[in-house]
Formats: structure tokens, C-alpha cells, sequence
């Protein structure tokens, strides 16, 4: 693949004879979102027809660690220090699963020196970081550099599936959404402090860590945008055991909003890390005039319609086996009945990446639209500060 604008992918190899070579990745971070995307990068070349590309360097703060993780994950190599990666001229993609105080510096770093970019959701910590990460990406997509955000459960085929039977009218006019996220990892007490739990460095709880989510699919599935919320953040959990001793929990465990939509629908939006029972539901209900649709992450392969144009007595939600060829995704996958799972959501954003930097074509989610869900909750934080007070949210 020959791109003018990135001329890096037309550098040859020394036996090359002309011929592009692969395109270079680096990850940074290797622990849970890094090992998720490290494991897509192995695998995505396995299903789908992409550009061809090599997994070059993992990167991490722990030398010996970053260098197991590497070998385990099918890296060629490790590094220590993210700076001296993106000067490398052997890359092209910096792929950042680091935490979300890091986003902003590492990826305007990385698209200044004209490498693709894929960073994790959320955005930024901040608005004003994530306004600098957009500033960038717009800068370097005028020279045909690509970014994305990794809101992946766009990539779930159930709700791509939900997307676009929304967007084919099958459910008619969207009066109301309910989405709910909630997990039970931080519900026992002892349960000890970690940078999530701190908002200088996680920057919110859960209303960045699930609620983003939550946010993100209300906003993918209408192709609408948030106009109005109100919102209320809670901590059940004040304190939890550090290593000297006790430390203040500084974020929100749970969090609770109504939004306004643009087109006239209206989303509730529940999140929880301390829902005991709750392992990883994101639930997500859309009721429209002819239609309504039905959701859970825990059962991932499995999407509910109702069709409403029909009599009454016929009525009932229908269970759609997200798993046949028609659907979206599956036919790099198994024979229909053979489901797949969580982590396949992961390969289906390497390729989209992969395909839109083959393309030139701007992937989606953008930088701008991870910005539309950071103003949401900045929007949903303001309101819970001024005790539910609704929030205009301003998209421009």
C-alpha cells in the first residue's frame, strides 16, 4: 500500500525490490487493555483481508514485565520509554491503551511525528485535553494521517446489527433509550486502591470508565447527539486499604442521567462499579413508534426485536442468534450457531483501523466524537455538582 501522505508505508525492506513494507505498530500499554489489543493485532491478519503490518514494539514502564508481556502477546520487541518509539521511522500506528492522564500527551505526540493513531476510550481525562487531541487529529488528517477512539462495543456485531435496523426505520420514531452498565469489581470494601480509583489520574470513576460506554451507544445507535443531561455521581466506598494505610477514594463509584437528544428521544443512563452480581452488563433498551430492541453484553451474541407493525396478538420480542453470515462481522468467523466473544469486538476494530488507513477513508469513532461523549459527561459532572440542575451540551 503507496500513500503519498504518509510516505513511511512505501519504504521498502532491503530485499523489498520496490514492494511497500508492512505496516509498523506500536502498543503502549500492556496490561488488561493492552493484552485486548494485543490479541487483535495477533489475530485480525487470521480472518480479515487487511494491510499487511508487524505487532514492532509493546511499550511499558516495567522493563522485565513489558518484556514478558511482548513475548507473550507477539511482539518483536519492548521499550521503556513511548517518545523514542514514535521517532522510530519503522512506525506507523501508535496504538495507546495507557491510562487516560496519558492520552492527550502521548497522542498529539504521536500524530505531530505522522503516526496513525488508535487510543482507548475514554478521550482524554479533561475537556481541555480532549480539545488538544482533537486540534491534532485534525491537523494531521489534512495530511492523510488516520486517528480513532476505542469506544469497541461498536464492533459488537449485535449492536452494529441494532444500529443499523435503527437506521433502516424498523423501529420508527425513538422516543426513549435506557442504558445500564454495571459491574460489582470494586463492591467489596477490601478491595485495594488502585490509579482508577484516584482522579488525578482516572480523571472520573465510573462515569468515565462505563458510563462512556453507555454514552457512546445511545449517541451510535440514534446517529443523534446529546443536547441536554442531568446527572448525579455517588461514592458508596470512601476509603479503600493503600499501601501505607488507608487512602481517600477521589472518583465516583456509581453514577446516574437523563439526556436530551437532538431528534427529541430521551436516554436514561445508569452506571456502577460495586452493583454486586453484575459482572459486565452493559443492558441497552431502545423503544420506538413501530419497534423496540433489546441488549445485554453478558449475553453478547444474542440481540431482542419486537416488532410493533404487527397484530398485537403476534407481538412479543423476537431473539435474533447474532451469529450468520449476514451479519455484520461474521463472515470472517465460524459456521452460524458457533458463537464468538467479548474480545472479538477488539479484531473487528484492528480491521476497520487496518482498512480505514488502507482506504484514506476517517474511521469513526473520531476524535471529534469521542469529544461529543466527554462534553456529556463533563455535563453529567456539572449537574451533579449543582444538584441536578440540567446542562446544556454544547457539540461545536
Amino acid at each position: 500500500m503507496e500513500s503519498a501522505a504518509h510516505p513511511t508505508h512505501s519504504t521498502t525492506d532491503a530485499g523489498g525490490a520496490g514492494r511497500p513494507r508492512p505496516l509498523g505498530i506500536a502498543a503502549i500499554g500492556y496490561a488488561f487493555m493492552g493484552k485486548a489489543h494485543s490479541n487483535a493485532w495477533r489475530n485480525v491478519g487470521s480472518f480479515f483481508d487487511v494491510p499487511a503490518f508487524e505487532q514492532k514494539v509493546l511499550v511499558g514502564r516495567n522493563a522485565d514485565e513489558v518484556a514478558e508481556a511482548a513475548r507473550l502477546y507477539g511482539w518483536a520487541e519492548s521499550a521503556t520509554d513511548w517518545r523514542d518509539v514514535i521517532a522510530r521511522d519503522d512506525i506507523d500506528i501508535v496504538d495507546i491503551c495507557a491510562p487516560g492522564w496519558l492520552h492527550a500527551e502521548i497522542a498529539v505526540a504521536a500524530l505531530e511525528a505522522g503516526k496513525h493513531v488508535l487510543v482507548e476510550k475514554p478521550l482524554a481525562n479533561t475537556l481541555g485535553e480532549s480539545e488538544a487531541m482533537v486540534a491534532a487529529a485534525q491537523a494531521a488528517r489534512a495530511r492523510g494521517v488516520q486517528s480513532m477512539v476505542g469506544f469497541t462495543y461498536r464492533r459488537v456485531p449485535a449492536l452494529t446489527l441494532a444500529r443499523d435496523l435503527i437506521a433502516e426505520g424498523r423501529l420508527g420514531t425513538v422516543r426513549q433509550v435506557r442504558a445500564s452498565y454495571l459491574q460489582d469489581w470494586l463492591a467489596d470494601e477490601a478491595t485495594p486502591m488502585s490509579w482508577r480509583l484516584r482522579k488525578e489520574s482516572a480523571g472520573s470513576g465510573a462515569l468515565g470508565d462505563t458510563a462512556s460506554h453507555a454514552v457512546d451507544q445511545v449517541q451510535y445507535l440514534l446517529g443523534d447527539t446529546v443536547t441536554e443531561v442531568s446527572g448525579r455521581l455517588h461514592t458508596f466506598i470512601t476509603e479503600r486499604p493503600g499501601p501505607d494505610g488507608p487512602e481517600p477514594v477521589t472518583v465516583d463509584d456509581a453514577a446516574w442521567a437523563t439526556l436530551t437528544l437532538a431528534g427529541g428521544a430521551v436516554a436514561s443512563v445508569e452506571v456502577s462499579r460495586v452493583a454486586l452480581g453484575r459482572k459486565n452488563a452493559l443492558e441497552i433498551e431502545v423503544f420506538g413508534t413501530d419497534g423496540s430492541l433489546r441488549f445485554d453484553l453478558e449475553n453478547p451474541n444474542e440481540l431482542y426485536f419486537l416488532d410493533g407493525t404487527v397484530p398485537v396478538r403476534e407481538q412479543g420480542f423476537s431473539r435474533i442468534l447474532v451469529t450468520e453470515p449476514e451479519h455484520p462481522y461474521l463472515s470472517a468467523w465460524w459456521p452460524q450457531g458457533h458463537v464468538i466473544g467479548w474480545e472479538h469486538a477488539f479484531t473487528h476494530q484492528a480491521h476497520d483501523f487496518l482498512s480505514a488507513i488502507a482506504t484514506g477513508t476517517p474511521p469513526s469513532p473520531s476524535f471529534e466524537e469521542g469529544l461529543s461523549v466527554q462534553r456529556v459527561l463533563a455535563g453529567i459532572e456539572e449537574s451533579a455538582a449543582a444538584k441536578s440542575a440540567v446542562v446544556t451540551v454544547t457539540n461545536s
